[in-house]
């Protein structure tokens, strides 16, 4: 891939996947390329220096990679929420509507603790379900989320209205047209 100065120009396009009609925003290419990574963990990183985090939270499953390597930065814990099932402790749930049905994430009930100061963080935010769930996981342990950080934003699904009308701080580093 060439020398880049944009995230977006690191994240391919697949036409019809996973349905017809789908413009599939795929980070593995981002991720793949050292200097686009990079670009992508400093650029989420930024809006936050000097600010308190204690744990970073990321969302099943590409946000592990991004919260991964985003804790590993700051020095803070990393909490992974997942789909149901996942999990080996002691959790609760939260259910959420997809586009196409019904899904449960959970977290371990320890895993945060009263008062924390929480970034969370995905690759893409569509219509804004995932991270609502999280977001109310996070704040039923007694967290406190700073930001919602994300590669991606699909501002024709509406999920960052989603989000900052739970008074949510969020944070992209670009955006797609269309779904």
């Amino acid at each position: 891939m060439p020398k880049s100065h944009n995230v977006r120009d690191y994240i391919r396009t697949i036409v019809d996947f996973p349905h017809e009609g789908i413009m599939f925003r795929d980070v593995t290419t981002l991720f793949a390329d050292p200097r686009g990574f990079r670009m992508a963990i400093d650029q989420m990183l930024h809006p936050y220096a000097g600010e308190r985090i204690d744990k970073v939270v990321g969302l099943e499953a590409r946000g592990f990679i991004l919260g991964g390597a985003i804790a590993h930065q700051l020095s803070v814990g990393f909490v992974p929420i997942r789909k149901k099932g996942k999990l080996p402790g002691a959790t609760i749930s939260q259910d959420y509507t997809l586009e196409y049905g019904q899904a449960i994430m959970e977290v371990h009930d320890d895993a945060i603790q009263p008062g924390e100061v929480i970034l969370m963080v995905d690759d893409l935010l569509a219509t804004g379900g995932t991270a609502a769930a999280g977001i109310k996981l996070v704040e039923r342990l007694g967290g406190k989320i700073i930001s919602c950080a994300f590669v991606i934003d699909l501002p024709d699904l509406g999920g960052r209205k989603v989000l900052e009308d739970m008074g949510m701080d969020v944070h992209v580093l670009c955006e797609f047209e269309g779904d």
